[in-house]
């Protein structure tokens, strides 16, 4: 047994599947009242369900703008928009076809009642937060896998061609597709119930906004932290993943300033202290001087934001 077999031993991990692209979640299925579910079916039903003529779904054309926005944290991000008639068909299938279908509760990008602050919530007041980033998160999202899970939840091969055919491009989710995170979300509600379980193993919480992971534990106890970070490669390996491990990885303990999602946890969530300030002389500027880096509609969106903040980290039984 090598190290990192005893490490998964300890951690309680499951073992590997025996092929990661035919893993379905049949409990992501939309629930139906007193009746047993029935097979999703053909054309005609994704026809009725889309409220599309059949000929119309199968002529959407499959194009798309690829422009590079930059990264927060340095770098360029690759967006691939989709053009304007196959961007009106994914937003159909995104709500009609996925918006019944269950994530795992530790997903928080993306989905209805989640924020970056709800991803934050769970991380408040930890002893020690351990972040990672799965590199190309979308692109990384094998296409075998969509076919698998549209398969795998009722529709006939017909079917899964063409739904495969509309939301997937080379090999892969598109980032910039209306369909690409909630897809991601659907897919990865093994992978996020074994990351969580390896958490709670450990005492600790789980929570995933996209392709940023978060851990975070009540207590500070030796290195278990290594072992949580080298068991989180070997699964999300296992889904066609890989992590950031040099420039990405952050283990912050409580002395120190913890974010996640961009928002400080230490105590509750907010803003960082810096940009805080950095905001308020912003304003300042904008009353006395009529201008400054920032807009006021600019401004209006931080202010937006820090509302939402302030809402959403307040419990509602004590509003």
């Amino acid at each position: 047994m090598g190290l990192f077999d005893w490490i998964k031993r300890l951690l309680g991990i499951a073992p590997k599947p025996k092929n990661m692209f035919v893993e379905v979640d049949f409990r992501g299925r939309p629930q139906r009242q007193s009746t047993p579910e029935k097979p999703l079916g053909d054309l005609m039903e994704l026809s009725r369900r889309l409220a599309k003529p059949v000929t119309d779904m199968q002529l959407t054309p499959v194009r798309y703008d690829k422009f590079t926005i930059p990264k927060r944290s340095g770098g360029q991000r690759q967006i691939m928009a989709p053009c304007p008639k196959l961007k009106e068909m994914q937003s159909r299938i995104l709500h009609r076809l996925l918006g019944g279908l269950r994530a795992h509760r530790s997903a928080m990008g993306f989905e209805r009642d989640r924020s970056i602050v709800t991803n934050a919530l769970p991380h408040v007041g930890a002893a020690v937060i351990v972040r990672m980033d799965i590199r190309d998160f979308f692109p990384s999202t094998d296409a075998a896998r969509v076919h698998a899970y549209f398969r795998g939840i009722g529709w006939d091969t017909e079917v899964v061609d063409l739904l495969v055919k509309l939301t997937t491009l080379d090999g892969g989710l598109p980032q910039g597709a209306p369909t690409s995170p909630r897809l991601s979300n659907l897919l990865n509600y093994l992978m996020d119930a074994r990351l969580d379980g390896l958490a709670r193993s450990q005492g600790g919480v789980y929570t995933r906004y996209a392709d940023d992971m978060t851990f975070s534990f009540p207590t500070d106890k030796g290195n278990h932290k290594t072992a949580i970070v080298s068991a989180t490669k070997d699964i999300v390996g296992e889904y066609g993943y890989r992590l950031h491990l040099r420039r990405k990885l952050s283990i912050r303990r409580s002395h120190q300033q913890q974010l996640v999602t961009g928002l400080v946890v230490n105590e509750k969530p907010a803003l960082p202290r810096k940009l805080r300030r950095k905001l308020r002389a912003i304003r300042h500027r904008l009353e006395t001087q009529g201008q400054a880096t920032l807009t006021e509609q600019q401004l209006a969106g931080w202010d937006a934001l820090t509302q939402m903040i302030e809402t959403q980290r307040t419990p509602k039984n004590k509003q």
